[in-house]
């Protein structure tokens, strides 16, 4: 149910800071650690010596030593050194690609040989000193797809987060669905309300009056393996909304990065991004603050409906119209692992004949 050839948020630095981490992702169990000269590395999770996870060892001259009885490993997944031991026959471990990019460690748990570092989503905002960044990472106990289907539907709010960014015309401004490539769009604008408590602290942020009407923007695009950007903002109403000047909207993009552990957990690295006051680091704590209250409705909703369908997998679900975005989701998701499924095959086919 995972496309493996595929890039996929593993970790922050600082999560590999003090020493290796180890992490399971696409139901790879992974460690990750600074290796010689501070380039990211990554191997199994498993030393080839007792099986022990190398993740609970320690990083020495850039290599990854095994906290068990001393094995010392390469970043190629080689080992190259025990106490007392000659390790010359020892099976390699498999080794990952692995990319430090735009504040984020990218993982392709797939054939490391295909993995093309120009694949990994392009994070406009990251290198752009006009931009801010602030966010956080939970671990989730549900499909990640059920994230995704959260994120593409947004009609939730009113009701998840009632006293933050839900409001009741949500559910009245019908949203839009279209289909770019592999990208799926699912967009949705209301004009002419007030904003909910989120977004007037967001205007006064921006020095904007926070009691006067706006218009207001939820654009959100998918892209495979599992990533979702949602423009977001407000802009004080009758200037075009959307597209209306910086110096009467307080607008940001929020980051979903979804990466899947197993059939049933996943890790959410989530943020936001914005292109207003970018120096204020008290903005940015603020912010950062709030979406972490926000997301935390979102995991217990998810966790819960998980519960619920691993209960009764027998039970047949609704599908309505705001579920187009996260359903056109999925379809590229199944189309996109058939093929990876089917190519895999040929391969082994290749290596029989």
């Amino acid at each position: 149910m995972f496309l493996k050839n595929a890039w996929y948020v593993a970790c922050t630095p600082d999560e590999i800071a003090e020493g290796p981490l180890g992490r399971q992702i696409c139901g790879e169990k992974i460690v990750f650690y600074r290796g010689e000269g501070g380039r990211v590395a990554a191997v199994e999770d498993f030393c080839p010596h007792r099986g022990a996870p190398l993740s609970l060892g320690t990083v020495r001259d850039g290599k990854l030593v095994c906290g068990y009885h001393g094995l010392t490993m390469g970043c190629d997944g080689a080992t190259l050194a025990m106490p007392g031991q000659r390790v010359d026959g020892f099976p390699r471990i498999r080794s990952f690609a692995v990319e430090e990019r735009y504040g984020f460690i990218w993982v392709w748990p797939g054939q490391r040989e295909l993995a093309d570092t120009s694949l990994i989503h392009h994070l406009e905002w990251a290198d752009d000193p006009a931009w801010a960044y602030g966010g956080g990472r939970f671990h989730i106990q549900c499909d990640y797809r059920l994230m995704i289907d959260n994120l593409m539907d947004l009609t939730h709010e009113t009701y998840v987060h009632a006293n933050s960014i839900g409001q009741k015309e949500i559910d009245e401004a019908a949203p839009t669905t279209s289909i770019e490539g592999e990208q799926v769009i699912t967009s949705r604008h209301m004009e002419n309300v007030m904003a909910p408590p989120f977004w007037r602290m967001a205007l006064r942020a921006n020095g904007l009056a926070d009691d006067k009407p706006v218009d207001r923007w939820q654009i959100c695009r998918f892209t495979p393996p599992s990533h979702v950007m949602i423009e977001v903002g407000v802009a004080h109403a009758g200037h075009g909304g959307y597209d209306a000047p910086d110096d009467v909207k307080a607008s940001s993009i929020v980051v979903d990065f979804i990466t899947p552990e197993t059939e049933t957990s996943h890790w959410y690295f989530w943020g936001m991004a914005r292109r207003f006051k970018p120096d204020d680091q008290a903005i940015t704590d603020s912010i950062r603050e709030g979406q972490g209250k926000i997301f935390s409705e979102d995991l217990e909703m998810l966790e819960r409906q998980q519960a619920n369908l691993l209960a009764y997998p027998d039970r047949r679900l609704l599908g309505l119209n705001i579920d187009a975005g996260g359903v056109r989701a999925r379809g590229i998701l199944s189309r996109k692992l058939k093929a990876e499924q089917a190519a895999a095959g040929d391969t082994k086919a290749a290596v029989g004949a």
